[in-house]
């Protein structure tokens, strides 16, 4: 077995890549489908991470060679947005992404229509804010995309009253191919495990449901609505007139 090392996550992350290619790549076109389905209807495609999985949203809301109408929905909305804020230090406790409540009060503050698609990314799939919120989207007749690990939700009991997990609600499930436990280096030392890899495959998962999607609005003949870096000449007044479009719809 080899020890840790730099070298060795390379191997890791290869390894996760190419098994997203090898095994996921069906369910990432058939919910870039339903997101290019959205966009062209004039939906938006709302994403909720919490946890580290709010990386997963940042890859995909407000990015450079990314798609306008993508809306994020986080955790610190009930710090910065919500009616009756929390504070920073609640934030931080497990129990407000684990209370299904904290779902109610992210649906205040963002308006989810029909036509929308909603993405949930967790990599347990199992606390209660994001068990909670798939649901809603399913009694609202909003299609839910989630991106989980089976490895890990299907080792693990809900922590929702329901019983259910993520990916036991969502009409696509994407499977970040990622260990029980995240980390997927064994330190032998210590007798665990280190190194995340759901942020590797996230990354993969969103920028591939970017790509298929665009590929899909281009072969309707439409032209995608796409942000430019900030950092390049001319972007401000392509990307002030994007998101006009969707002004009042999308939270950058």
């Amino acid at each position: 077995m080899k020890k840790i090392s730099a070298e060795l996550l390379f191997d890791k992350g290869k390894e996760i890549v190419n098994r997203l290619e090898n095994e996921q790549l069906g369910n990432i076109k058939k919910a870039a489908e339903t997101m290019a389905h959205s966009i062209l209807d004039g939906g938006v495609v709302h994403i909720f991470g919490p946890g580290h999985s709010k990386s997963f949203a940042m890859e995909l809301v407000h990015r450079a060679g990314g798609l306008a109408p993508c809306s994020g929905i986080a955790l610190d909305d009930l710090v910065n947005k919500a009616e009756n804020p929390i504070t920073h230090e609640e934030l931080r406790q497990p129990e407000t992404e684990r209370n299904p409540e904290t779902a109610h009060e992210l649906l205040k503050i963002h308006d989810i229509l029909p036509g929308d698609v909603m993405i949930i990314c967790s990599n347990s799939g199992r606390n209660g804010s994001a068990v909670e919120l798939a649901l809603e989207m399913k009694k609202r007749g909003i299609p839910l995309i989630a991106v989980t690990s089976l490895a890990h939700s299907r080792k693990t009991e809900s922590r929702h009253p329901s019983g259910k997990r993520l990916f036991e609600i969502a009409d696509i499930v994407i499977d970040n191919c990622g260990p029980y436990g995240d980390a997927a280096i064994e330190l032998q030392a210590i007798n665990t495990k280190v190194c995340s890899v759901s942020s590797i495959s996230n990354m993969f998962i969103a920028q591939s449901l970017t790509a298929e999607t665009i590929r899909l609005i281009l072969a309707k003949g439409e032209i995608p609505p796409v942000f430019i870096s900030l950092n390049v000449d001319g972007a401000d007044e392509h990307n002030e007139k994007i998101k006009a479009r969707y002004e009042g719809r999308v939270h950058w």
